[in-house]
């Protein structure tokens, strides 16, 4: 086995999926030979919310809102022993998970999908079609 250091991506929206996806990837994280990140993307607020409340208000809500979800993954991690990474993303989760996974150098993304239709945009779902289009490296998913 490799001694290079991987790093794992987990995007985590506190769904089953997401729990079952974080799950694998804690099985793939042995000891100090994987790098795990986990990222929660917000949706972002209206423009006349965030004309109306004020940019630092909108950040602490998304930060708050994302810390939130991101604790159920703490909590996960926690128990099984594996360190990592939280992060907090705002936009459209496709592209704000792509960007994190470039950013990050990522040698591994592992996602819980919620697609159900015929299409492969449905069968997928829409954010799991855009990630496996637009990352390099291998995505796995998790239904």
């Amino acid at each position: 086995m490799s001694s290079t250091v991987r790093t794992i991506l987990v995007p985590f929206d506190g769904s089953a999926n997401a729990k079952r996806a974080l799950d694998y990837a804690i099985e793939l994280a042995g000891p100090g030979s994987e790098e795990l990140h986990v990222l929660n993307v917000q949706t972002p607020l209206s423009g006349d919310v965030s004309g109306f409340v004020g940019g630092s208000n909108v950040k602490q809500y998304h930060r708050d809102e994302g810390e939130k979800v991101l604790a159920a993954a703490k909590r996960q991690l926690e128990k099984a022993g594996v360190a990592f990474h939280g992060h907090i993303g705002v936009g459209k989760p496709g592209p704000v998970i792509s960007d994190f996974a470039e950013q990050l150098k990522c040698t591994h993304v592992v996602m819980g999908t919620r697609g159900g239709g015929s299409s492969l945009g449905n069968l997928l779902g829409s954010t799991a079609s855009h990630v496996v289009g637009h990352v390099k490296a291998p995505v796995t998913l998790i239904k």
